[in-house]
């Protein structure tokens, strides 16, 4: 009885699989970026004239809103 030869058909490689053109380097997609959470603030001072809610930011010589331009010196 003669041996027949069969022959094995590999499966096709996936697109992501196929290996890059020499001298080419394949890059990766880029990760999107993490937001960082905002952080608590400080415990501060609320402006007198526009009410709570509305917070004075803090200079080196000075308290100051900036919705009304309210001003404390330190």
């Amino acid at each position: 009885m003669a041996e027949e030869k069969k022959e094995v058909k590999e499966a096709p490689k996936p697109a992501a699989a196929k290996e890059a053109p020499k001298g080419k380097e394949v890059k990766e997609a880029p990760k999107p970026k993490v937001k960082k959470k905002p952080t608590a603030y400080k415990k501060g001072r609320f402006c007198p004239r526009c009410g709570a809610g509305v917070r004075l930011a803090e200079h080196k010589d000075r308290w100051a809103c900036g919705k009304c331009s309210y001003m404390e010196k330190k």
